[in-house]
């Protein structure tokens, strides 16, 4: 059984880990189960600093949820149907997600919306299935080309607003994570810059802010996030959302390393000099 603090406003940062189908379904729970015995000795996840979460294929989510029962570590999938149940061959519901422990979905991710044509209307509805079954959307957003950190605050607001219609129109409350993720940083070499980073992501931390059916959202970043990262952006940012640099587990814990040396040094200055 897990002996994870919880703190009363929350794990200071959330992390987590979409493995896409890079992997086989051995190596999923290979993987997993790495991240397992790091998550039962970290004292970040055990002290409640890191909430941890993963995103495997669909059929490892099962497996994965049995790896990681003894774990605090959370379980998303990377994709849900925007009806809850039918004739839909090939999809997967929010229903059966929720069913079989997934605590959040992924939502609108840039290859999704290329890749497979996904629209607003299409994110809304997924993002509406997510909420009324009980799971975070984890919901990818992201300026297509570089631009200033207003303009691409303002681009993804719209995106967030988007997604969000029908859950508003519905009535359906409820928190959700926004992975900012600037189209143009993923699958690069390096991440965008930390100033650009922090300075949107406070701007739709702002924005999330000003949603009262929303509360308890927070945005992360992802977008060739990797271990180094979260240092740059100085505990400002408040998680990220990984990929191919979290394919080998030591990079993760070396991400949990960073979050809680954050933390430690956040709750060694005193709260009057924090805020000066």
């Amino acid at each position: 059984m897990s002996h994870a603090v919880a703190r009363p406003d929350g794990a200071r940062f959330t992390i987590g880990v979409s493995l896409k189908m890079y992997f086989t379904h051995a190596r999923t729970i290979a993987w997993a189960t790495e991240l397992a015995g790091i998550a039962r000795r970290h004292p970040a996840i055990q002290g409640g600093v890191v909430d941890l979460f993963v995103v495997p294929s669909f059929p490892a989510l099962v497996p994965v949820r049995e790896v990681l029962a003894s774990t605090p570590v959370r379980l998303g999938a990377q994709d849900l149907a925007t009806a809850d149940a039918g004739a839909f061959t090939g999809e997967v519901s929010g229903v059966e997600l929720a069913e079989i422990g997934c605590t959040l979905a992924e939502v609108g991710h840039a290859e999704r919306r290329t890749l497979f044509h996904e629209d607003d209307a299409v994110i809304s509805a997924k993002t509406a299935a997510a909420l009324r079954n009980g799971i975070t959307p984890l919901l990818c957003v992201g300026e297509e080309s570089p631009a200033s950190p207003a303009v691409a605050a303002l681009e993804v607001a719209v995106q967030i607003d988007a997604a969000l219609a029908e859950a508003d129109e519905a009535g359906l409350d409820g928190s959700v994570v926004v992975a900012y993720e600037p189209v143009w940083a993923i699958g690069t070499p390096e991440p965008a810059a930390p100033d650009h980073i922090g300075a949107v992501v406070a701007a739709l931390e702002a924005r999330l802010a000003e949603l009262p059916a929303r509360a308890g959202s927070r945005v992360i970043y992802g977008g060739s996030a990797g271990p180094g990262l979260l240092t740059e952006l100085g505990g400002d940012v408040r998680g990220l959302f990984l990929g191919r640099f979290a394919h080998d587990p030591a990079a993760v814990e070396r991400i949990l390393d960073e979050a809680l040396e954050l933390d430690r040094a956040a709750s060694a200055v005193p709260a009057g000099e924090a805020s000066s």
